[in-house]
């Protein structure tokens, strides 16, 4: 099978879905004329006009706003915030009206829209461009919430995100675009909510999504050769988060690290964890860890960041404090 990048899968995607459906249209700053931060939207205008994909003002409430009222108008906007954190600056249109309005409605008017964002840090851009906000969204009723680790997950979930008729948050990992993986030439979808084991392990779950799922693939084959057999589940989906996966995989193993970049206190990682204390607490052989950020702003200096990522290192000595319970 072929072999692209994630920024390509992706752009692959959304070309598909505006070839499929003339009701899409992409909005954003850059998005147009320039293609794009990272180059996802290249070309798009040129072939689809001017009306389907264009820049907008730096104003992120208008973008968040824009999408609201054209969704519920019949259309299917997505739209680009060059920056996750950049999003804080639209959470009343996102929160507020994105997320509530088909509830409030009595589902008379659908919300088909997705909010396209990078997300994360590695790259040394300090604490207003490398944030993880994905529990804010994760939190707010109404929001989907995505976050594919791979170039084929990131195509099938953006064709999903696209096709419901839900708002969804789409996040994108910005250590992710150049990563390469198969990607198949023939039409594909990946289900919304549904986890995957990207390694079967006997010894201890790791929960991971985004780039800390890659993270944890590269650490259970470090753990392999110090017999620790690791199984990794890549969730995927934020919200809703699969259940029934997460469940099976912990039954099984009896042992949990869970992972995430963002800062620690009430995060996804908090959330996965409470859910399977309450589920399957007599199953686990000891206590459920986390490995994540730390509870201060992204620093700037290249060795300060990297001390405050969870990378393959830590995941394993956690791994390993996980397995001496």
């Amino acid at each position: 099978m072929r072999e692209i990048s994630y920024s390509q899968a992706l752009a692959e995607g959304l070309h598909e879905e505006m070839v499929r459906d003339p009701s899409i249209f992409l909005a954003g700053e850059d998005v147009g004329v320039y293609g794009g931060d990272f180059g996802v939207t290249k070309g798009l205008q040129k072939e689809f006009g001017k009306k389907r994909c264009f820049d907008t003002p730096i104003t992120e409430s208008l973008l968040a706003g824009l999408a609201v009222g054209a969704a519920a108008m019949g259309l299917r906007p997505v739209i680009e915030f060059m920056f996750n954190d950049f999003m804080t600056c639209a959470m009343d249109q996102i929160v507020n009206q994105a997320a509530k309005m088909r509830f409030m409605f009595g589902g008379v008017v659908k919300l088909p829209l997705v909010y396209r964002t990078h997300f994360g840090a590695g790259f040394n851009a300090a604490a207003q461009h490398s944030q993880s906000l994905e529990s804010w969204f994760v939190h707010t009723p109404g929001l989907y919430v995505v976050a594919p680790s791979t170039a084929y997950d990131v195509k099938g979930l953006i064709k999903s995100s696209i096709r419901d008729d839900n708002p969804v948050v789409f996040l994108e990992h910005i250590f992710l675009y150049d990563k390469k993986g198969e990607v198949p030439e023939a039409e594909y979808i990946v289900p919304i909510g549904k986890a995957q084991i990207r390694r079967q392990g006997k010894d201890i779950t790791i929960i991971g999504y985004a780039n800390m799922a890659n993270l944890a693939v590269q650490a259970a084959e470090k753990l392999i050769t110090q017999g620790i057999d690791a199984e990794v589940l890549d969730l995927r989906t934020l919200k809703p988060f699969d259940e029934p996966s997460i469940l099976s995989s912990v039954r099984k193993t009896g042992r949990v690290l869970v992972l995430q970049e963002a800062p620690r206190l009430c995060g996804v990682a908090a959330e996965i964890s409470a859910f399977i204390t309450e589920n399957a607490f007599k199953q686990l052989k000891g206590p459920i860890m986390r490995l994540t950020g730390y509870d201060a702003p992204m620093p700037f200096s290249p060795p300060l960041e990297k001390f405050y990522l969870p990378d393959v290192d830590k995941i394993v000595e956690y791994s390993k404090k996980v397995m001496a319970y």
